[in-house]
């Protein structure tokens, strides 16, 4: 029985990690080369943003006259994006704690993110982005851990029995 639920939890660590991989390829497309936020054209030249804030207050201060699609996806959409990572990262690597490694992982993974936009002329190379998506991976990774905890509240219930 318990040789049963170690393979189980071995088809599904390597399910995640498929969905991780497949996961990270489509960040990379929505990211560098979806039209929908115009990626298909690219800059003559590479736009930076340094200023901490600088993005987000303006989107705030701004958001009656933008959409509120623009509001929501420049605001919220790169936490919500790398959410995925941060609960993803500790199965993929095989830790339950692994905190800082995922928080590392997410804002290194947001780094080349920021970096290929910059390079290849798409998008803003913005650390209100960097902030962002290591917040979502952060998000994401406490998930991770209420979801452990409840998984392993209910095994012990169940042993228990």
């Amino acid at each position: 029985m318990v040789l049963v639920t170690v393979e189980k939890k071995k088809l599904a660590r390597r399910g995640i990690k498929v969905i991780f991989y497949l996961y990270i390829i489509g960040i990379f497309y929505f990211v560098l080369l979806s039209e929908r936020y115009g990626r298909d054209t690219g800059y003559d030249t590479s736009h930076v943003n340094l200023v901490l804030f600088k993005e987000i207050n303006r989107f705030w201060t701004y958001r009656h006259l933008l959409s509120t699609e623009a509001v929501v996806t420049n605001l919220f959409g790169n936490i919500f994006a790398f959410s995925p990572f941060g609960f993803m990262i500790p199965i993929v690597i095989n830790k339950k704690k692994a905190f800082f490694r995922a928080v590392f992982a997410t804002s290194f993974f947001s780094l080349v993110i920021e970096t290929s936009q910059l390079i290849m002329k798409v998008g803003v190379f913005d650390v209100d982005d960097l902030l962002m998506n290591t917040v979502g991976g952060l998000i994401g990774y406490m998930i991770y851990r209420v979801v452990v905890a409840v998984y392993d509240l209910y095994n012990r219930k169940r042993a228990a029995k």
